[in-house]
C-alpha cells in the first residue's frame, strides 16, 4: 500500500515538475520547421472540432447576396490573402507558418470542397472573429465590423459555388473593381 501511495505521489509531483523543467529550459520545439512535440497536434486540433461547432453562431444575420459576396472578396483580399492566398496564387507566408495557414482557394481532399467551404459559415465567422491560439490566426473582432466578418464567412462558405464576376476578379488578383461604398471602412490608424 505504501508503494502505491509513493508511486501516486511521485506521479503527481515528479511528472509535472519534469514537464515544467522541459518547457522552462527551452527543450520543446520552437521553430516553425521543428518537428511537433508529442501530442501537440491533438492539443491544438481537438478544440477546433469540439468547441467551435458548439459555440459558433448557427445562422448568418446577413443575406447571401452578390453585394455581400463582393464586399467579402474586398475584405478577404485586404485582410486574409497574405496568409491564405488567392485563386491560383498560394501565399508564401502561409506555407511558412506552423500550423500551415489553410490555402482557402485550393481543393481539399473532400470532394467538391474548396478551402473551408464545407464548414458552416458560423464556424468560419467564429474563427475569424476570435482567432486561434497556437497558430498565426489573429482575432479580427474589433478590426473588422461584424458585417465584414460575416461577408468573408459567407464568401468562404460558398467558395465551391459560382461566385459573382466582380468577386472572382478580385480573388484572381485581376484589375480590382472599385469597393462598394457600404463596405468601405476608415482606417484605424490616424492620418499623419
Amino acid at each position: 500500500m505504501g508503494r502505491v501511495l509513493l508511486g501516486i505521489l511521485l506521479g503527481f509531483v515528479l511528472f509535472p515538475a519534469a514537464l515544467l523543467l522541459y518547457f522552462q529550459y527551452g527543450f520543446p520545439p520552437l521553430a516553425v520547421g521543428d518537428k511537433p512535440f508529442w501530442g501537440e497536434e491533438r492539443l491544438t486540433q481537438a478544440p477546433l472540432h469540439s468547441l467551435v461547432p458548439r459555440v459558433a453562431p448557427k445562422f448568418p444575420p446577413i443575406a447571401l447576396t452578390e453585394e455581400n459576396l463582393v464586399a467579402g472578396a474586398h475584405v478577404y483580399v485586404d485582410q486574409c490573402a497574405m496568409c491564405h492566398g488567392l485563386h491560383g496564387k498560394p501565399a508564401p507566408i502561409g506555407s511558412r507558418m506552423y500550423p500551415i495557414a489553410v490555402p482557402l482557394w485550393e481543393h481539399t481532399a473532400v470532394e467538391d470542397q474548396i478551402g473551408v467551404s464545407g464548414d458552416p459559415p458560423g464556424e468560419t465567422y467564429w474563427k475569424i472573429a476570435n482567432g486561434l491560439r497556437l497558430s498565426g490566426m489573429p482575432a479580427y473582432q474589433g478590426v473588422l465590423t461584424d458585417t465584414e466578418i460575416w461577408q468573408v464567412s459567407l464568401l468562404l462558405a460558398n467558395a465551391n459555388k459560382p461566385l459573382p464576376p466582380a468577386a472572382l476578379s478580385l480573388l484572381h488578383d485581376q484589375e480590382a473593381q472599385p469597393e462598394p461604398k457600404a463596405a468601405k471602412k476608415s482606417s484605424p490608424v490616424a492620418d499623419e
